[in-house]
């Protein structure tokens, strides 16, 4: 008789990316996905394969979920706030997660040396479309006259990049909220036009 799934897919997933986005792939064991997915150790095997197939599938789980609060960011048509959205949204959830994990992308992305070419390359995919969103928020800004036109837009958006990722990682410790605020309002900044008083024109 063949064997059959008995679980929901979605909640395994789901339980499986808190625990390698807690721990890390390295220091995550089998006892512990099965600990905390719930299921048996001949499930896990023949639903994914191994510990390796579980954790790509996690990390795109989660890629999935990214992808659609970057969607839902742009939707809103106004690229100057999808921008400010986007960086007080990593410091609000940074800062609301008691485990301060970081993000699950972002910390793959450090530790990509010691994962194989199909992990490194959903990381890479994941670095390059949120880049890929704040270089077209910039220049839609800039077509609209609302960011900067001297600014390069895919050099920005490289940079804001770093920015994200600088939020993401000191969360886990290093700095507070208002800190890591202060780094979003920055990056806000440099894309935000300058204004000018009479007195500076003096």
């Amino acid at each position: 008789m063949p064997w059959e799934k008995s679980f929901n897919e979605q909640e395994v997933l789901d339980k499986a990316m808190d625990v390698f986005w807690q721990k890390g792939f390295d220091s995550t064991s089998i006892a512990d996905l099965i600990e905390n997915t719930g299921l048996n150790r001949g499930s896990l095997y023949n639903a994914y394969g191994g510990k390796q197939q579980l954790f790509v599938k996690a990390l795109l789980n989660y890629d999935q979920t990214r992808l659609q609060a970057l969607a839902g960011l742009e939707a809103l048509d106004d690229p100057n706030k999808a921008i400010s959205k986007f960086f007080d949204s990593n410091v609000s959830i940074s800062v609301a997660d008691p485990d301060r994990k970081g993000c699950f992308l972002f910390n793959t992305a450090l530790d990509v040396y010691a994962h194989d070419q199909q992990v490194n390359q959903i990381v890479t995919n994941g670095v390059a479309q949120i880049e890929a969103f704040l270089r077209r928020s910039i220049e839609v800004g800039q077509a609209r006259g609302t960011i900067r036109a001297d600014l390069v837009a895919a050099d920005t958006a490289k940079t804001l990049v770093a920015l994200a990722l600088a939020i993401r990682v000191l969360s886990r410790g290093v700095f507070n909220q208002e800190a890591l605020q202060t780094i979003a309002d920055q990056a806000k900044r440099l894309i935000s036009i300058p204004t000018y008083t009479a007195l500076e024109d003096q």
